[in-house]
């Protein structure tokens, strides 16, 4: 434990919804929900105002329409949300070289490593500079905690939200922990916080009050020691520097089983280039190529295949996740298809096409796993026979499909964002970040002066 608050912990405000509310400016102070849009979609990140009405992260989407049907649902934007991610995570980087990241939009920093700060003055003052840069960068606001441990830096930024700073004076630890919730401490969820109320435990201060002995007789060893430690405050984990993915994966969930054996060949194969989107923007490649099918049934099968070096190339991904395919039977229909990349490396064996031609004819390798298994890793295997599918060329049922909140541009109106789809029309609101709300427009599915486009940054662009 430190005697100085110089753990640092930045948790971004609502961000995905933010994010949205940002570059919609007519969505500005309404409520925004960010998440799967079809019968079987969740929310992913619902702004204040709209959990207000009660709409949380998880929650599914049906159930947050029926508590808030007049906000605004759109689908998620990970390529405009990456990009600001890493505008604050430069920021992030210029306090010091210990960042440890935990997602988008969250991650500690080690002040006293960067030189940036030795005590509580100038750690608050780090904290209230950071806060005002990533404002001036994205538009956006981000809670801070300091502390003299990342397990009370978390702590104290979720007691600053939403948009605040909130340092703790090392000694003051246990003063401020008494009274919250078991469930504020890490590693304690809706099981283990049933199990501790069962037993008249509510609060931190309680949990301390118990005992160690106690906690381990109620909840084993390694969990009751450590519960333990948290209930006192005390926590020697160090701010771990940004680690190396293990793999990167993209997958869909669809609003209603697929049964086509073309569309699902046309998704796998978009669901590829996708996958080495992300790949390439990681700066990785890959060996191992990952095949993940849900069926209508909720069993989950995966296929893998691995290459004879890593690879960035979206032929050679595309070809390989189009012969796992071939071993999987998709009978009965499809409600899920994921496909990853997995044995990365930071850099690419070249000429791999005839290396994914020659891994044909051999047997898969897969096998069921439950529902809520992990999708990407797969056993290593291969698959049997390819057969070319051109993604240039989708289906019918595929094309044309406008998503609520999608970037649009249209030849005459400029850049804007779709309202809503249906019966032949979608509707376009034309605005931008920085400019005043934007007007209406309706057109018809085909139109071919409309076309889909890049999101366009938060901050740096002058209105239209």
């Amino acid at each position: 434990m430190r005697t100085a608050p110089t753990i640092l912990h930045l948790d971004m405000d609502a961000f995905y919804a933010s994010v949205e509310q940002a570059s919609k400016p007519s969505l500005r102070g309404k409520a925004v929900i960010v998440g799967g849009l079809g019968p079987r979609g969740v929310v992913a990140t619902a702004s204040y105002e709209a959990r207000r009405f009660g709409v949380h992260s998880a929650m599914p989407t049906a159930q947050a329409r029926r508590l808030c049907p007049n906000g605004a649902y759109l689908i998620p934007r990970f390529l405009l949300y990456r990009e600001v991610s890493e505008a604050v995570m430069g920021l992030l980087r210029e306090l010091s070289p210990l960042v440890e990241p935990l997602s988008l939009d969250e991650a500690f920093v080690d002040l006293e490593a960067g030189g940036t700060a030795f005590d509580s003055a100038s750690a608050r003052a780090a904290g209230e500079r950071l806060r005002a840069d990533i404002a001036a960068a994205t538009g956006l606001s981000g809670s801070v905690g300091l502390a003299g441990s990342k397990m009370l830096a978390k702590v104290a930024s979720e007691e600053a939200k939403p948009d605040g700073l909130l340092l703790i004076e090392p000694g003051t630890e246990r003063e401020l922990l008494a009274p919250m919730s078991v469930r504020t401490l890490p590693g304690v969820g809706p099981a283990t916080g049933e199990h501790l109320r069962r037993a008249g435990i509510t609060t931190v201060g309680e949990l301390a009050e118990a005992g160690e002995d106690e906690l381990v007789r109620m909840v084993g060893k390694a969990h009751g020691v450590g519960l333990y430690r948290m209930a006192l405050g005390l926590d020697d984990r160090p701010v771990v520097a940004e680690r190396d993915a293990k793999s990167v994966s993209v997958e869909d969930t669809f609003d209603v089983d697929l049964h086509d054996r073309v569309r699902i060949r046309y998704e796998v194969q978009r669901l590829a280039d996708r996958c080495v989107g992300r790949l390439r923007a990681s700066g990785h490649s890959g060996r191992t190529i990952v095949l993940k099918v849900r069926r209508y049934d909720f069993s989950t099968l995966t296929r893998s295949e691995t290459l004879r070096g890593p690879t960035d190339d979206p032929a050679v991904v595309r070809e390989a996740a189009a012969r796992l395919l071939e071993g999987v039977d998709t009978t009965g229909g499809v409600r899920l298809l994921g496909v990853g990349v997995t044995g990365l490396a930071d850099y690419t064996q070249e000429d791999l096409f005839a290396q994914a031609l020659g891994a044909a004819g051999r047997e898969p390798d897969g096998v069921p796993e439950p529902e809520g298994a992990a999708g990407a890793p797969g056993t290593p295997g291969t698959a049997e026979a390819a057969v070319p599918v051109a993604a240039e060329d989708p289906p019918a049922a595929a094309a044309r499909h406008w998503p609520a909140g999608s970037d649009v541009r249209h030849a005459v109106y400029g850049p804007g964002w779709v309202q809503g789809s249906g019966v032949g029309r979608v509707t376009v609101r034309f605005e931008q970040p920085g400019s005043p709300p934007g007007r209406v427009r309706t057109f018809l599915l085909d139109d071919p002066e409309l076309e889909a486009s890049d999101p366009l940054p938060l901050v740096g662009r002058a209105a239209a």
